[in-house]
């Protein structure tokens, strides 16, 4: 467990942005990834949202939200947020990095932040926010046994591609439909710590994946801006 950890970290670690992309003017969101360590492999945890909220109902997301005004960086934002929506302390997490981020549907800036957290961890869901929890193998994300690709139309009008995959639990005999930014983001984490080629297209330079995600994601953020300011 701790040579899978380490490995990971190191991994991580080279891929951390830190504080780079904290002044893009735009609202503030931030997500937690909790990977943990089950049966000598990697796993990350999700969510699903309560049936009960006005956005995205009944979706696989990350625990996560936006910034407060008590929060004092991206990292405040998702521990925040993960112990008010499964109960994990933040003392618990073992915070590795923030990750290049996302902008959401709404415009928000949605950094990823990763973090360990112990294989015993039993979460308690917010009802009010949170209608389920369960975790997948992290290898999922390169090889997974259900997956498309889904064209769609990003925020600033150019057409992307879309990950969809469906993970069949097999103790609960339930299926999880994991799409849009939070399998972008565990797709990225998965091709960070395994530095491999996944079984299906990804739209970065595998070769160079530190720049050409930070490429996508400010050609992304350049094409909203225009946008943004042409429709003023």
């Amino acid at each position: 467990r701790k040579r899978i950890k380490e490995s990971a970290r190191l991994r991580l670690r080279e891929f951390d942005v830190g504080d780079k992309y904290s002044r893009l003017p735009l609202p503030k969101a931030s997500v937690l990834l909790p990977l943990m360590v089950r049966a000598g492999k990697l796993h990350l945890l999700l969510t699903v949202r309560s049936l009960q909220l006005r956005r995205s109902p009944g979706e696989v997301c990350f625990p996560g939200g936006k910034r407060e005004a008590i929060d004092k960086d991206e990292i405040d934002t998702a521990l925040r947020e993960a112990k008010e929506e499964v109960g994990l302390q933040p003392e618990k997490v073992e915070v590795i990095c923030r990750l290049v981020p996302g902008i959401d549907k709404m415009n928000n800036l949605v950094t990823p932040v990763v973090g360990f957290i112990e294989d015993t961890f039993q979460a308690i869901p917010n009802p009010d926010e949170v209608s389920d929890v369960f975790v997948v193998p992290l290898e999922y994300f390169v090889k997974p046994l259900n997956y498309k690709a889904l064209s769609y139309k990003n925020s600033s009008g150019y057409f992307s591609r879309m990950h969809c995959f469906t993970y069949d639990d097999c103790e609960r005999k339930t299926s999880f439909k994991i799409w849009g930014l939070t399998a972008h983001f565990a797709v990225f984490l998965a091709l960070v710590i395994f530095g491999e080629r996944p079984t299906f297209e990804v739209d970065y330079d595998l070769n160079n994946l530190i720049s050409s995600s930070e490429n996508n994601f400010m050609n992304l953020y350049a094409s909203l801006y225009e946008r943004k300011k042409s429709n003023l």
